[in-house]
């Protein structure tokens, strides 16, 4: 069944990338929320690799600013809450809990390349899904790709299990800062049909 026009306006319409946040805070419970929901969404052989890092304080947001872009500090700092949505490298020693078949474990632990592949493509997915989730519980997102990713591995993941992906600002977006919607490629310029 297909969902209605005014949760397709919430999830992308009139969703805009957050450039500033209200002084509003985002409890807890809606960060679960959003996180169960994109908990939901299938990656390949339920292999779940994204891991969410939620900066909430002050103290560890700090700990994130030497790696940001300098146009991305001002809105991080503003954001309630900053994710480093991030990817564990041996996702495969939770496949005997998420996974139905023996053997999964083993095989992406004992094939690298099959493991790396895997956990950056479905780690990115996640992090797309919780985009959504958020969306979907009321939040406003500024997803961000400006930042030293080898700064943000070093302070918060020195022991190399996990890598950072994306960041994602996330709270009450302070509409005045928004930038006008920049324009999509049409079907017939981003997709052929075979």
């Amino acid at each position: 069944m297909k969902i209605d026009q005014a949760a397709l306006d919430q999830l992308f319409f009139n969703a805009r990338t957050a450039n500033g946040f209200l002084d509003k805070p985002v409890p807890l419970a809606l960060l679960q929320e959003a996180y169960g929901i994109a908990s939901m969404a299938p990656t390949s052989m339920n292999t779940q690799p994204t891991r969410y890092v939620i900066l909430t304080t002050p103290q560890a947001k700090a700990r994130l600013m030497p790696a940001l872009s300098p146009g991305n500090v001002d809105k991080t700092k503003s954001a309630p809450v900053t994710v480093i949505v991030a990817t564990d490298t041996k996702f495969y020693e939770n496949m005997p809990q998420v996974w139905h078949g023996a053997g999964a474990k083993e095989m992406f632990e004992g094939n690298a390349t099959l493991a790396t592949g895997t956990a950056t493509r479905n780690g990115t997915l996640g992090g797309a899904y919780f985009i959504i989730a958020a969306r979907a519980v009321g939040l406003d997102c500024g997803p961000m790709s400006g930042v030293d990713l080898a700064k943000v591995n070093a302070e918060f993941f020195a022991d190399g299990r996990y890598t950072a992906n994306f960041l994602i600002n996330l709270g009450y977006a302070d509409h005045s800062k928004e930038f006008k919607r920049n324009p999509r490629l049409p079907f017939e310029q981003a997709c052929s049909v075979l």
